[in-house]
Order: structure tokens, then C-alpha cells, then sequence
């Protein structure tokens, strides 16, 4: 009864059958095991993380973007107009790199104009 609830609450579909049943009892339980071994293990003295990244000064460093990063982007960019100004992106390559231009319908199956098609199932 309790997993017929749980699947309720999580608005889960109910089992189909005692054999899927079965197999959901047994991977709950397996997962409850599993946390209960996680909480056994002793965190005293442990900080804790404040994200899951490298924290360390060099793991810092390298995740830093600075100008020299950015240098590329920025050359490709554009003031426009007087009272409002926009920036935009200069035509052309991408972020001064040489690269060929990129073709969103090449991998396409089937187009239309501009567009690509999606077949979807038919209702009815």
C-alpha cells in the first residue's frame, strides 16, 4: 500500500502487473539502502561544498573568463545608433575563427522552404 501511494503522490502510473511490482518494491528498497549507507558515513571535520565544482585556487584560475577570453567575441560585435544604442554582431565566421557558416537544415530528412519538417503519428 505504501508504494501505491508514493506512486499517487509522485504522479506515477501504478504497476501493471505483481511483477512490476515486485521489480519497483525491490529498487525502492535498493535505493533506501543505499542513503542509509551514505548517512552512516562519518562527515565530521568535513566542510561542506558550497557547489560541485573544482573550489581550489587553481580550479578558480582556469574557470575565470577574462578579456583575453572574450577578446574574440568582442571584435565581432558593433555600436549601432545614437539614442539607442545596440550592439551587434558583425556578419561573417564565427567569433574570428575562420569556421564555416553553420547550415541548421543540412541534417535535415525533409524540408520545406526554410523550414524543417517533423512527421508526427497520425490521430485518430
Amino acid at each position: 500500500m505504501q508504494l501505491h501511494h508514493l506512486l499517487r503522490l509522485s504522479a506515477l502510473p501504478p504497476p501493471k502487473d505483481a511483477a512490476e511490482e515486485a521489480q519497483m518494491l525491490s529498487t525502492l528498497a535498493s535505493q533506501l539502502h543505499f542513503v542509509k549507507e551514505i548517512q552512516k558515513v562519518d562527515t565530521e571535520g568535513v566542510e561542506p561544498l558550497r557547489s560541485l565544482r573544482d573550489e581550489t585556487a587553481q580550479g578558480e584560475k582556469e574557470a575565470e573568463l577574462g578579456m583575453v577570453a572574450l577578446r574574440g567575441a568582442l571584435e565581432r560585435e558593433e555600436i549601432r545608433g545614437t539614442h539607442h544604442r545596440r550592439t551587434r554582431r558583425k556578419r561573417g565566421g564565427r567569433d574570428g575563427d575562420g569556421g564555416e557558416k553553420w547550415d541548421p537544415l543540412g541534417t535535415a530528412g525533409r524540408k520545406m522552404g526554410r523550414y524543417f519538417v517533423v512527421e508526427g503519428e497520425k490521430q485518430g
